[in-house]
């Protein structure tokens, strides 16, 4: 995933059809499930599932029930940014990621997510990130 949104959808504008975008950007579409999307994290990161729940802060059960596909339904936002955190996702990655999850992206404009996302950007941790949205009292990641 190294084309901007702007470039894929200028690209699908200029494409004679659907099928030939999706060939001339496989690499950058995806269509599995958010199971899948962890799974080619993980390998593109080269991490290992447990790297992934320790950083991620997430209950190991519950994380391991979503790695499997088992929980697919009402996955909070929150749960998605801490799965963020865990697969050590850039800002245009973790994007991605909540939309292909059917939550909002983060906003800039909000100032927690403002704290997330430079909290991203710099390789911040879920702990340190949960200390500083307390000092500004906000909602912690959980």
């Amino acid at each position: 995933m190294k084309k901007s949104t702007d470039d894929l959808m200028n690209s699908l504008l200029q494409s004679p059809s659907v099928d030939d975008y999706f060939e001339e950007n496989d690499s950058e579409i995806f269509f599995g499930s958010l199971s899948d999307l962890i799974h080619h994290f993980l390998a593109r990161k080269g991490l290992k599932k447990a790297e992934m729940v320790n950083g991620s802060g997430l209950n190991k059960g519950y994380a391991y029930e979503i790695m499997s596909g088992k929980t697919t339904k009402n996955i909070s936002r929150d749960k998605v940014i801490m799965l963020c955190f865990g697969l050590r996702l850039t800002v245009d990655e973790a994007q991605q990621f909540l939309k292909k999850s059917g939550n909002a992206p983060l906003y800039a404009r909000d100032s927690r997510d403002s704290i997330i996302i430079f909290s991203l950007k710099h390789r911040i941790d879920v702990v340190t990130t949960n200390i500083k949205l307390n000092e500004y009292h906000l909602e912690l990641l959980e």
